[in-house]
């Protein structure tokens, strides 16, 4: 199987867990995308709106790096902290962008850190 690691300067820091994919026979996998800043590394918002959206903008940056975007995702998983806080502005947010139909999504509970939402895809990629 040919595999490349893609970090580029569109995507987060090279150096963060957040900014890492593999592209395999045309299919972007990308590690877990964080609510840090791409420069600083810093936790971005306290509510799940604003690291939600944070995590997001991080998952467009890894897969416009490679040619693809949201529309291009087959397969996401989204690990939640704490699965019993209040998680409703999720959904709303995550729509704001990956449009119906929307792809198959799996919601986990996890223990991750300081932070209260991860995501990772499955895209297919054009580079």
């Amino acid at each position: 199987m040919n595999r490349q690691q893609i970090s580029t300067e569109h995507a987060p820091s090279p150096s963060g867990p957040y900014s890492q994919a593999i592209i395999a026979d045309g299919v972007l996998y990308t590690a877990g995308q964080t609510p840090h800043h791409p420069d600083t590394g810093e936790l971005v918002g306290s509510t799940i709106e604003e690291q939600t959206e944070q995590s997001m903008r991080n998952l467009a940056a890894v897969l416009e790096s490679c040619g693809s975007d949201f529309s291009r995702v087959v397969k996401a998983t989204v690990h939640l902290q704490n699965p019993a806080r209040d998680f409703t502005g999720f959904n709303e947010t995550y729509e704001k962008f990956v449009s119906h139909p929307y792809p198959a999504r799996t919601t986990v509970g996890s223990h991750l850190g300081d932070f209260l939402v991860e995501i990772d895809v499955v895209a297919l990629c054009t580079r």
